[in-house]
């Protein structure tokens, strides 16, 4: 892959909360506003604002010519948006919904993926996929495609799990070179609050954050779950360490390592679907280089390998709940 040019981090004083969402908007307009090659591309992006709002009052703010619209058509927003990227432009596309990017497959992994690879040519485009479930959105509104996207060498994957990363995070993205999907999960637009600094940063995509530190076990996790993991485990008469992945193509198997040395115990957490899941990849990787670390069997909570129901209990049932994360972690910590 091509090398990423990194900001320098910020030193500026925290602002004023704001929402996973509003992070998002504002990685967009500020990006659009220092780049002019910066352009989006989606369903319902311009006039409506997008599906979730990420992208309000930017159409007003720079024109048709940088916020398209499109048809519902995912094959053929990825297809545009490598032409625009490897004609110099650096586009940022939206999905409605992460379920979809299955229409725009062939166009993402076989085409965006493995340019570089054939010719040497870089190709800057975001894929923004709003992502999870927990809202009843059933069972083609509600998935985790992540691991699919894990597979195809060429691209980065990112799901950050608070406003700062996901606007830190964004903007290494619009910033980076190469092809990166970026998983935002629905329900932390506007659940999820917390500072940014001013004057704006950049997170290092393939860095893991501490989100809480800790002796007894390891939790790793990334995306919604981090803040499910924070909360379930709070009350537990123990010192979990949580590592926020926050890049899962590239892993930060070093920070993920340093802390299984520590505690000799691990849960990875993923709402997605059990079987061959980034947790199934993290688990391995755990095993294989940590095995003489580990006090009992690393353990991965997920979601059964069904779809997402529509009816509220019944999702309740199918996506890790608070009581699951606590009750995993007892029973690792008694192992």
């Amino acid at each position: 892959m091509p090398e990423a040019v990194q900001a320098a981090p910020a030193t500026a004083a925290p602002a004023a909360e704001i929402s996973y969402l509003e992070a998002i908007t504002r990685a967009l307009r500020e990006e659009m506003e220092r780049d002019e090659r910066v352009l989006l591309l989606g369903e319902d992006i311009g006039i409506y604002g997008g599906a979730f709002d990420a992208t309000d009052g930017l159409l007003e703010r720079f024109g048709p010519a940088r916020v398209l619209d499109m048809p519902l058509a995912e094959a053929a927003i990825v297809g545009a948006s490598i032409g625009l990227a490897v004609e110099g432009l650096r586009p940022v596309a939206e999905l409605q919904f992460a379920d979809f990017v299955a229409n725009g497959f062939d166009q993402l992994v076989n085409v965006a993926a493995k340019m570089h690879y054939r010719q040497r040519q870089a190709v800057p485009l975001v894929l923004r996929l709003p992502c999870g479930g927990g809202f009843s959105g059933g069972p083609f509104h509600s998935q985790n495609p992540e691991a699919w996207l894990m597979q195809a060498p060429g691209l980065k994957v990112v799901a950050p799990s608070t406003p700062a990363d996901a606007y830190g995070l964004l903007t290494a993205a619009i910033r980076d070179p190469n092809p990166v999907v970026f998983m935002e999960h629905k329900r932390l637009y506007r659940a999820a609050r917390g500072p940014l600094p001013e004057g704006g940063h950049v997170v290092e995509i393939g860095r893991a954050r501490i989100a809480r530190a800790g002796d007894d076990l390891t939790l790793v996790t990334y995306g919604a779950m981090v803040q499910l993991a924070l909360d379930a485990t709070a009350a537990l008469d123990a010192s979990i360490e949580l590592i926020d992945v926050r890049s899962l193509v590239p892993l930060d198997l070093d920070t993920i390592a340093t802390s299984v040395a520590k505690t000799s115990k691990v849960l990875v957490l993923t709402e997605a679907t059990r079987s061959a899941g980034a947790g199934a990849e993290i688990s391995a990787l755990i095993a294989e280089h940590c095995f003489e670390q580990l006090d009992a069997p690393v353990r991965r909570l997920t979601a059964p390998d069904v779809p997402i129901p529509f009816s509220p209990p019944l999702e309740r049932a199918v996506l890790p709940q608070a009581e699951d994360v606590a009750e995993a972690c007892r029973g690792l910590l008694a192992y």
